[in-house]
């Protein structure tokens, strides 16, 4: 298929994960690619692999100057620009509130959060100009809920979930629709990067991070299955494509289930010891066990 024919998209930390996945798709949907990313061997490899329809920015979206020179290069080779993908980012650090280090917590907005809007100021004024286009944001389900992610990490995404609903505001009048994308644990090198891997051996190898997702999953999202950059990518060309031309402002969640929820399995040995504990707390006054909840049936005798 075609779906992306004749169009131009830029995507940000395209040298590995979520980023270089998109690129793939995009340039296999017919899509020409302008792919930035800070490692430059990487990046290089992967446009010559993908053909006269790529080509590799390297660029460090924490640096203005860069962030210019990435959306001038795209549309210099290119003619136009339809898409900008913002997935550039870094694994979560985790350290206490009286442990934050303030240098660290810049460096993460930087890149989470800095860095996208340098992007949007670039793009928007060639979107503008042709009176189309669509920005998307990889954000996180760690910037819509607390507990799975480190503050830093947190905060940026939270932020860039946010920034893309302002932006959708302004821009809307000018044909430019801006969303985020939210996924859940994914397998990619990240983690493995995180716990100190070599970068270029992360990456190669996301079945690491796949069979750590795969152990703790369970009690924590109703699918069975570890996400993969693939579902991530399938979404930004959803939000790239005609198919989602009347979506903007949207926060398009990618997690399996997580943030709907807790899987019944994980809860029935909770719900078996909450009942368990409230039976004890009446002593000599046993309560029937027909399978309703205290409370339904409490409702059907008032």
């Amino acid at each position: 298929m075609t779906i992306l024919k004749g169009r131009v998209a830029v995507i940000t930390g395209a040298t590995s994960g979520i980023g270089a996945c998109t690129a793939r798709l995009f340039v296999a949907e017919g899509a020409k690619v302008a792919m930035a990313g800070r490692r430059y061997d990487q990046g290089v490899q992967l446009a010559e692999a993908l053909g006269p329809s790529a080509m590799f920015v390297q660029t460090d979206v924490s640096v203005e100057a860069d962030v210019k020179a990435m959306i001038e290069r795209a549309v210099g080779a290119f003619g136009r620009l339809d898409c900008l993908i913002n997935s550039a980012g870094a694994g979560s650090k985790y350290a206490g509130i009286a442990e934050v280090d303030l240098d660290e917590f810049d460096k993460t907005i930087a890149v989470h959060l800095r860095g996208v809007l340098a992007a949007m100021k670039y793009v928007a004024p060639v979107m503008a100009s042709q009176g189309t286009g669509s920005i998307v944001t990889i954000a996180s389900i760690n910037g819509m809920q607390a507990g799975l992610g480190g503050h830093y990490y947190s905060a940026a995404k939270a932020a860039a979930i946010h920034l893309a609903r302002c932006a959708a505001m302004e821009l809307g009048e000018k044909g430019i629709r801006v969303n985020t994308i939210s996924p859940g644990p994914i397998a990619t090198g990240i983690f493995a990067k995180g716990a100190g891997l070599d970068p270029n051996e992360a990456d190669a190898n996301p079945e690491f991070a796949e069979a750590a997702l795969a152990a703790v999953l369970p009690r924590w999202q109703a699918l069975p299955h570890v996400g993969r950059a693939e579902d991530v990518a399938q979404a930004a060309l959803y939000l790239a494509s005609d198919a989602s031309r009347s979506v903007t402002g949207h926060n398009l969640v990618v997690d399996g289930g997580i943030t709907a929820g807790w899987p019944i399995s994980a809860t029935r040995e909770d719900m078996a010891l909450f009942r368990k504990a409230l039976q004890t707390s009446r002593p000599g006054r046993p309560m029937e066990n027909t399978g309703q909840s205290t409370v339904a049936r409490s409702e059907e005798r008032s």
